[in-house]
């Protein structure tokens, strides 16, 4: 480099010569189309890095756009539920996923979101019932977690348990309606898995943790906020047999990245978010999956579990 700084010095300071003024432009368009050749390779591979390190090669299972009745492709399951206690006619023997649009209405997602916000609001914002929120609007989380059966609530690095902490005033924040329409979409949400994987229904129990989720674009602080790594339900939660989502939100709408992935050698299977679609698969290794990091806004989502075992069952919440 120093070599090359002296050759383009001696060039420049040469008496003014017809030669002389041709070399110059000639260095001086080689020079600037060398800059714009490394300014668009260094675009394009920090582009090429970008998708690859957070997609990779997808393939799109569901289109936000589109209405499904119902898309269901099967795979073969994994040996994940040998190592647990069978049940006929209910531990998984057909294995798959499926995306459907026509079980809970946008109408139904929107106000059961509005549940969901005043819950996190609890969480995240000032005022409320005797100023009693936990947190700042400033202090708000990457990834939050509300779940209305245990109470738990994310506040910063910690959970707190909301029906301890509001005590009866939870009852000026939520309703008796609320808890009723949550219990309504959970009830659609399992039969429409067990029409899918012709279970009986009586054999599926809904089991924890089953929670609404926040997600939004600020720097993840704590590991609980890496939302993003790859991962499988049966593994993480033993519990679990079936899981489902139901998103709240609309992916390029209210939010951006944020798409659910199954993960798979060649090409990932990508889920575009749609309020009021539920997504659901066997838990197993079968169905590996990660969620794409929120670029903008906030995607809203509840995960609903089902386990085959009854003594990881658990009830729906109640209004009391």
């Amino acid at each position: 480099m120093p070599s090359c700084i002296l050759v383009m010095v001696v060039v420049f300071s040469v008496p003014s010569t017809k030669k002389d003024r041709e070399l110059r432009e000639a260095w001086r368009a080689r020079l600037k189309s060398l800059g714009l050749g490394a300014a668009l390779a260094l675009a394009l591979i920090l582009i090429w890095s970008r998708l690859g390190a957070d997609d990779g090669v997808a393939q799109v299972l569901a289109r936000r756009g589109e209405v499904l009745e119902g898309r269901f492709i099967e795979v073969p399951c994994s040996e994940d539920y040998d190592g647990y206690r069978r049940f006929e006619g209910c531990t998984p023997r057909k294995c798959g996923r499926g995306v459907t649009d026509v079980v809970i209405s946008r109408e139904e997602a929107e106000r059961i979101r509005r549940v969901a916000e005043k819950g996190f609001s609890l969480g995240g914002s000032d005022g409320g019932p005797a100023g009693q929120q936990v947190t700042r609007s400033h202090e708000m989380l990457q990834a939050s977690i509300l779940d209305l059966h245990s109470g738990a609530l994310s506040v910063g690095k910690h959970f707190v348990n909301l029906y301890r902490f509001f005590g009866d005033k939870i009852q000026t924040i939520f309703s008796e309606e609320d808890f009723q329409l949550y219990r309504d979409v959970r009830r659609k949400v399992q039969l429409a898995i067990t029409e899918a994987f012709g279970l009986r229904a009586s054999a599926l129990c809904l089991t924890k943790p089953t929670f609404f989720s926040r997600i939004n674009s600020t720097e993840a602080r704590t590991a609980h906020d890496e939302y993003w790594h790859a991962h499988v339900d049966k593994v993480t939660y033993g519990s679990f047999d079936y899981t489902s989502l139901l998103y709240l939100s609309d992916y390029q709408e209210d939010f951006g990245g944020g798409r659910f992935m199954f993960v798979e050698e060649g090409a990932n299977k990508t889920v575009e978010p749609r309020a009021g679609r539920v997504s659901f698969f066997t838990s197993g290794s079968e169905n590996l999956h990660r969620v794409e990091k929120v670029r903008w806004g906030t995607r809203y989502a509840i995960t609903i579990a089902f386990t085959c075992n009854p003594d990881h069952g658990i009830e729906d919440p109640a209004f009391t």
